[in-house]
């Protein structure tokens, strides 16, 4: 199993602050820019505590921990104001992988069945403060939890007792001699601050812990090279498939690259190393690396941060030449795009529109035809012929477009949900 380098968020006020006992707003406050940044970074997943008090507050923080989610790119754990069904269920909509339960309360020991049943024990983390609160539900814990959760001291105990991965909160000491603890399978805590993720991992590698890197499954001296001693690299978000630029990497470039997470190229016009985004801010974090059949050309899938081009546009391949008439009928395109008209509507009404009509009379008339277009599919679905229930799976996908758009709901949303499933 990989180690896995998990950085802590302490939520207080929508703020990022320093830890438990010091609700200091840290420098960069911003949970959201925290949280792209450790996942930028190299962190495999992150933990956020949610330290509000109050009921508003706690919802205040629940919807920045969705923004959280959406921005990491890395799953999220969410801890914190934890006491009952509806607050596991609360976290995994936000878009939390996993929720932890902490044994120090009892009301959690009570619904750690309840909730593993529910939403399944790989997303069911347990806090064990000591070792009794283990032993007192060592069955339970073992049959309903995913991960255990522990503060560094504890582990060896609890390595003997248990096969779940471990997740250490560790205050301070060194993070790669704690990871090289085979009773440690996760580290989170003030002992990762400061720290370079993927540093650490290239560190942890070299003494032959498993952790997740990017790893070249061809070599280098397989790549066939142009006769400057370079590869092109074809460059996609990893999201849209959008094609964003096209550059060179020659051997350096290349594995640095792989050992920095950060799409990094030869430029021929300066001849010299660039690291993409290092003077503009528009960093490219790799998501993946693939090779054609010959060996001679490259595709990555990148996170772009702002634009790929120096024009400023998203895209370095935003002039038309030519084109002839077609219909796109990529999914995702044509969902967006459809959304994008009912969007548009709301904002702007049109005199006429039967969206801005839906609109007008409200979400129970939206709820409705959403109702009745699902009718429409059961009905249609009892004919052998296909062409009735795409029509009305059609209609049916058009009003539910109309009701996201109505409370607010996106297609990234959708697809992010379905992803994590």
């Amino acid at each position: 199993m990989n180690k896995r380098i998990i950085p802590c968020l302490y939520l207080e006020n929508g703020q990022a602050v320093k830890n438990f006992e010091d609700r200091t707003p840290l420098a960069e406050p911003d949970p959201e820019r925290l949280a792209a940044g450790f996942g930028n970074d190299g962190a495999d997943e992150v933990l956020v505590f949610d330290f509000s008090s109050g009921d508003r507050e706690h919802e205040q923080a629940l919807e920045e921990i969705k923004k959280i989610c959406a921005a990491a790119e890395v799953p999220v754990i969410g801890a914190g104001n934890v006491k009952r069904m509806e607050d596991v269920k609360k976290l995994i909509y936000a878009g939390c992988r996993r929720a932890v339960l902490n044994f120090g309360k009892a009301g959690n020991r009570e619904i750690l069945k309840e909730v593993s049943q529910k939403f399944g024990k790989e997303k069911i983390v347990v806090f064990l403060p000591d070792l009794e609160a283990y032993d007192s539900a060592g069955k339970e814990i073992e049959e309903f939890a995913g991960m255990l959760f522990c503060d560094a001291g504890l582990e060896e105990q609890l390595r003997r007792k248990s096969a779940l991965p471990l997740l250490v909160m560790a205050e301070g000491g060194a993070p790669e001699e704690l990871l090289s603890r085979d009773a440690i399978q996760a580290l989170t805590g003030a002992a990762l601050e400061g720290q370079n993720y993927m540093e650490l991992k290239a560190v942890l590698k070299k003494r032959g812990i498993s952790v997740n890197t990017f790893e070249s499954s061809v070599p280098w001296e397989e790549f066939k090279l142009n006769g400057d001693g370079l590869i092109p690299c074809i460059v996609q978000d990893y999201r849209t498939g959008e094609v964003l630029m096209l550059a060179y990497m020659n051997r350096e470039a290349y594995e640095n690259t792989l050992s920095t997470g950060r799409m990094t190229y030869w430029s021929r016009s300066r001849q010299e190393l660039w690291v993409k985004g290092l003077t503009s801010g528009h960093f490219q974090y790799v998501k993946s690396l693939s090779i054609d059949c010959d060996n001679d050309t490259l595709l990555a899938k990148v996170s772009q941060i702002g634009a790929a081009c120096h024009t400023g546009n998203r895209s370095c391949f935003y002039r038309e030449l030519a084109r002839k008439e077609y219909d796109d009928t990529n999914p995702l395109k044509v969902f967006e795009e459809v959304f994008a008209v009912i969007q548009d509507r709301k904002v702007h009404p049109k005199e006429g529109s039967y969206t801005n009509y839906l609109f007008e009379k409200g979400i129970d008339k939206i709820l409705k035809k959403v109702g009745e277009e699902c009718t429409e599919i059961v009905i249609a679905a009892k004919n052998p012929d296909k062409e009735e229930i795409k029509y009305e799976i059609s209609d049916f996908l058009y009003h539910v477009m109309v009701l996201m758009a109505e409370k607010g709901v996106t297609w990234e949303d959708i697809t992010r949900e379905l992803a994590r499933r």
